[in-house]
């Protein structure tokens, strides 16, 4: 369906709470409005804002309230005014819904709730955001000015999207129905309108030269719009063309298989090594620079265009002493500790565990972490557990999907006792109205860990479990 624009009165508004105002208004002022009447009146009073204190202390603090601060955030409610959390947004995103946001299956309002209906009341929420950091001294500076001291702090400020590193592109999805990205809350609803309009030619999907979230996301758009246009009756006169930066189509080779077939079964055509670096919409023109050819450049007209932007660890984080080399948070990545603050845990995508920056992953994470931080907070010992589990429901159509999971090595770690490395109805449906489910109502509650219980009992103890040191 396609996405809708209204006007919020004054009642529907006027009926929420003043920080739910706010969540409603902060749509309406980044452009989102399809789906709001959904949240209006919605949603109960449960966490607040922290009134602004000079310098306060806590045993722990949580930097980040995205889908890894929020679960941490729960499990550790009992420490109550012990534990804040700092995170400015007033919006509360699940990301993983916005490939069928943008195929036009979902609504946007399905992937959003106010930040203070999702992190626990017990807690300080502290609505700022994070502006320096000192591992040494055991604090941080937020943007008022403010110093948050803490014992143990949990970082979770999850990954920065760089849409600007890529010269034009910014104008081009400000000005260009025809440029989109599912990656952002102000692009995603820019998509599906897009693939209505496609009038044939070139349409074309990105991928960069950097890590980023949900990697499978690139091209699960890319097969919902194939689709589409083979319904709309203009499959015939288009190229659906997948320019990506890696030199595989997937780093697990078993779903890489599953997913070459698809391609050729549906004469998509594949550019590896190919980084997006400009676009010009007036001209309707893409650079790309060929990386196997000494990154020479290479233009591709479009008709449509969707964007996966380069992506980073937070600027704030890559200035702290808290990271790698490569900017990201430095843990053992068994045991989700710092590699030099033992009293700092972190988990996510601002991370540098080696391993997919998915949803699934975080829920694998957050347990994991909360029971080393609780042992360090005790004065024990932390225990290698974290075997890099993730997952990625690759979507092929809009009623099929191949449920990629995996650990560390890139070798599968499939939780149900069947070949997952095929498309099926079952997974898609897991994908679509299992797992947003399961997010909101239990990972966000503190009460998901990931399905490892759940993958010993279907293959009956049975279920491969990699050896891990610390």
């Amino acid at each position: 369906m396609a996405s809708k624009s209204f006007h919020i009165t004054k009642l529907a508004v006027s009926c929420l709470g003043r920080h739910q105002q706010t969540a409603v208004l902060g749509l309406r002022s980044r452009g989102i409005t399809q789906g709001l009447p959904a949240l209006a009146c919605s949603y109960s009073t449960e966490a607040v804002p922290r009134a602004r204190q000079t310098n306060s202390k806590y045993k722990v603090v949580i930097v980040g309230g995205g889908s890894g601060g929020c679960a941490v955030a729960a499990k550790l409610s009992p420490l109550g005014k012990q534990c804040a959390a700092i995170e400015p947004s007033d919006l509360h995103y699940y990301q993983p819904v916005w490939t069928l946001v943008g195929g036009g299956l979902r609504g946007f309002q399905s992937s959003v709730r106010p930040t203070r209906e999702v992190l626990p009341s017990s807690i300080d929420w502290i609505q700022d955001k994070a502006v320096k950091f000192d591992p040494g001294k055991n604090n941080l500076e937020l943007g008022s000015g403010d110093k948050v001291e803490y014992d143990f702090l949990v970082v979770a400020m999850g990954i920065q999207l760089d849409f600007d590193k890529v010269d034009g592109l910014v104008d081009a999805l400000e000005n260009d129905p025809a440029v989109a990205s599912n990656y952002s809350p102000k692009w995603v609803n820019k998509t599906f309108p897009a693939m209505q309009k496609f009038p044939g030619g070139n349409a074309i999907f990105t991928y960069p030269n950097t890590p980023i979230k949900c990697a499978g996301a690139a091209q699960k758009i890319m097969y919902l719009t194939e689709e589409f246009l083979r319904t709309a009756g203009v499959r015939e006169n288009s190229n659906v063309i997948f320019n990506t930066a890696k030199n595989v189509i997937f780093g697990v080779k078993k779903y890489a298989d599953a997913l070459q077939q698809v391609i050729q079964s549906r004469n998509i055509q594949v550019n590896y090594k190919h980084n997006l670096v400009s676009v010009y919409h007036k001209k309707k023109t893409a650079i790309f620079a060929n990386m196997a050819r000494d990154n020479a450049l290479v233009p591709f007209e479009y008709n449509f265009l969707h964007v996966t932007p380069p992506m980073s660890s937070p600027d704030v984080l890559k200035k702290s002493p808290l990271v790698n080399e490569g900017g990201w948070v430095d843990l053992n990545k068994h045991t989700l500790q710092h590699t030099k603050f033992s009293n700092v845990f972190g988990l996510g995508d601002c991370t540098s565990l080696p391993t997919s920056k998915t949803a699934a992953a975080v829920a694998a994470q957050c347990g994991i972490l909360h029971q080393n931080l609780t042992a360090t907070m005790q004065g024990k010992k932390v225990t290698p557990l974290y075997d890099g589990y993730a997952s990625c429901p690759l979507i092929t159509s809009r009623n099929k999907c191949i449920l990629a999971e995996f650990d560390y090595n890139l070798q599968p770690l499939e939780t149900l006792p069947i070949n997952q490395g095929v498309e099926r109805r079952l997974t898609y449906g897991m994908k679509a109205h299992i797992m947003p489910g399961l997010y909101w109502q239990v990972m966000m509650k503190g009460r998901w860990n990931g399905p490892a219980t759940f993958r010993k009992v279907l293959h009956l103890g049975m279920s491969r479990s990699p050896k891990l040191e610390a």
